[in-house]
């Protein structure tokens, strides 16, 4: 086990995240996603380490523009269809956040690798 120089969020749907994604592409009755279908599907960002609830706070606050968008480009690649705003409101609306101060790696075998995240790798989820 390794303790990384890290602190994590991980970024939950809410149900009108849910009820936004559904949207996007009317469906009938159970074809329309869950919130329990995609509450499975957090996203963890790490980020820098936080000693305090606070800084955590103050943390998202400062970037929930980039989270947001991180987060709506996963369901929908065009920015047409997102909502008009990316506020702080409509961030708290659409995810919930949960924090851990600490992060550690349980892999003690592969080495962590640094790469850019690439949009198309996020959105290529079909083993064609």
């Amino acid at each position: 086990m390794k303790l990384l120089n890290r602190s994590a969020l991980s970024i939950k749907p809410t149900q009108a995240f849910v009820d936004w994604i559904n949207s996007l592409e009317p469906t009938v009755g159970d074809d329309d996603l869950t919130l329990d279908d995609i509450d499975r599907e957090s996203t963890v960002y790490l980020i820098p380490e936080m000693d305090s609830p606070e800084a955590l706070s103050a943390f998202v606050r400062e970037r929930h523009t980039e989270i947001f968008e991180s987060e709506l480009r996963a369901w929908e690649e065009d920015e047409r269809q997102w909502p008009e705003t990316h506020d702080w409101s409509l961030f708290q609306r659409f995810l919930r956040v949960e924090y851990s101060f600490l992060a550690i790696d349980l892999d003690d075998e592969t080495p962590l690798e640094i790469a850019e995240v690439d949009d198309e790798l996020l959105l290529d989820n079909d083993p064609d």
